[in-house]
């Protein structure tokens, strides 16, 4: 039994609307061409009531940020009784608190950069008090928001003020993490494997929304072992650089699943995470990433030999299948 009828739920009430958008219409294309009946929906608000017209077998959540990721519509479709893709409310409440996030990782002894949490209720001098437990450079984060959208890098103190001001227009709790200088790695989950893994190179000074939108000068390269440089290029990004061993590659692609499990991520993730003298750093867990077909998530599928279309098929599969799972484990009990 497969589904037929997909409704993409994007635009949403966040700052990454307009990627939502692109990423719904992505996904929709995608879906038509593979025969489902799809019908889109631009999120507006948090009632969502156009779902109640529409004949659903699943709802394809391409929403980013606020409302998207944070569980908030997990939550309405799952007392709707819709399928959805992707990971549950708590996982996804989880994933996009930064915060919540840091914590996992270190009750289960992954690495991550050290980090001090602060609010925009305590005053300067105090903050500037807790900073001292890190040192300079640090990189501050609004602890609920995508597309690394609020984030700076602060190396002078006379700039914390004013990356504070900019970080806290995302919300009220801001993560300050130590910088680490290193390689910057992406590395994707589907259905409970790793994909390949992808290198980021911005020209910018870190990967953040320009260089991830604006810039075409970042670079994505499908990483390499001694054992995986031969073979057909053909149609896949770009292969020419990002060596790893064969090691670190794995660690990697371990510490991502183990990423996406701690959470209890389901479906798919994208896991991001940083290289500094062998040593991975864990960064956070999207569980809705990018879905255009230059997004990384597709590009680390297509590099598996799973094409855009393939990939919004699966996850939409595993989603339905999923629900068929849990309704017949509630019908044994």
């Amino acid at each position: 039994m497969k589904p037929k009828n997909v409704v993409v739920l994007m635009g949403g009430v966040s700052p990454e609307r307009e990627i939502s958008q692109r990423s719904g219409n992505a996904v929709a294309k995608a879906l038509m061409n593979s025969g489902y009946n799809v019908s889109c929906i631009d999120v507006k608000d948090e009632k969502i009531e156009d779902l109640d017209h529409k004949e659903t077998d699943v709802a394809f959540v391409a929403l980013h940020g606020y409302f998207g990721e944070d569980g908030g519509v997990q939550q309405l479709l799952e007392s709707k009784g819709i399928p959805y893709t992707g990971s549950g409310v708590n996982a996804s409440r989880l994933a996009m608190d930064k915060l919540a996030t840091k914590k996992c990782f270190i009750d289960a002894g992954l690495k991550t950069p050290d980090y001090v949490a602060v609010t925009e209720f305590q005053e300067l001098r105090e903050i500037r008090h807790e900073l001292m437990r890190l040192a300079l450079p640090v990189v501050l984060k609004p602890t609920r928001n995508g597309s690394s959208i609020g984030i700076s890098i602060v190396k002078d103190m006379k700039d914390l003020q004013p990356g504070l001001e900019r970080a806290f227009e995302f919300g009220y709790e801001v993560i300050i993490e130590k910088y680490i200088k290193g390689r910057e790695f992406t590395v994707g989950v589907l259905d409970d494997r790793a994909l390949p893994l992808i290198e980021i190179r911005p020209a910018m000074e870190f990967f953040n929304y320009d260089a991830k939108y604006k810039d075409d000068r970042t670079e994505y390269l499908i990483v390499q072992t001694a054992q995986r440089e031969k073979g057909d290029t053909a149609g896949n990004p770009r292969r020419d650089g990002g060596f790893l061993s064969s090691s670190l590659y794995d660690a990697a692609q371990e510490l991502a699943l183990r990423a996406h499990k701690v959470l209890g991520c389901r479906g798919f993730s994208r896991v991001d995470m940083l290289l500094n003298e062998n040593n991975f750093y864990l960064l956070e867990v999207n569980t809705i990433p990018g879905f255009t077909e230059k997004s990384l998530l597709p590009k680390a599928a297509r590099a598996a030999g799973i094409s855009f279309p393939s990939l919004c098929e699966k996850i939409v599969d595993l989603a339905f299948q999923g629900t068929l799972v849990s309704a017949d484990e509630t019908i044994q009990n």
